[in-house]
């Protein structure tokens, strides 16, 4: 399903991760509006055109690297109905919709399969979004900052140990790198699951 890197792969994996990184942060600015932020609607976020969101530096380094970013979605906690639970609910809303996304395509790649559809460079796309998406979910919810697995996270922890833990935020991007170049690193571990559920989900 996924062979050698071609300008058709690379053609492919552009397009789904425009698709992914741009789902993801439109449902940030979406749920942040609808909990009473208007900054990302004020910044131009609450829109799904990619141009919008897509960082370029950041989705070249996914392709490259297996990791990578979209331009945040600026949220100010202290505009949220709801107070800290409401921020953890935008953090959220991010890898949700990428699962969304996934399990959508995926039914799609199973229709075309059912119905014989044979066009190579397609069916490679959509089962790209689909991994692309599945890693993209899986990725964020770790909860390492910046990443929205830490602020969910945070959002949990009393404000005493919330605070704490806030003062360390700055060097959760060193830890990150370390754990994403580390021979043997959990994390590597972690992210290849995206690849077997993918396969579940498409029946590959």
């Amino acid at each position: 399903m996924f062979g050698d890197v071609t300008l058709e792969r690379l053609i492919a994996g552009a397009v789904a991760l425009l698709v992914g990184l741009t789902f993801h942060e439109f449902s940030h600015a979406l749920v942040a509006d609808n909990l009473g932020d208007r900054r990302p609607r004020a910044m131009g976020r609450l829109t799904l055109n990619p141009i919008a969101h897509v960082d370029p530096i950041g989705a070249l380094m996914l392709v490259v690297a297996g990791f990578g970013w979209a331009k945040p979605v600026m949220v100010n906690p202290a505009a949220l109905r709801g107070g800290r639970r409401s921020m953890a609910l935008v953090a959220f809303a991010g890898p949700i919709a990428n699962v969304v996304v996934a399990t959508a395509f995926a039914v799609a790649f199973r229709v075309m399969d059912l119905a014989g559809f044979s066009n190579a460079f397609v069916v490679n796309l959509v089962a790209l979004i689909v991994q692309l998406n599945i890693l993209l979910a899986i990725f964020n919810l770790i909860p390492i900052p910046p990443l929205d697995g830490y602020n969910v996270a945070l959002a949990y922890l009393p404000p005493r140990q919330a605070m704490i833990v806030q003062q360390y935020a700055p060097y959760g991007v060193i830890v990150l790198l370390l754990l994403i170049f580390i021979p043997g690193s959990p994390l590597r571990a972690i992210l290849s699951l995206a690849a077997p559920i993918t396969r579940v989900l498409i029946g590959a």
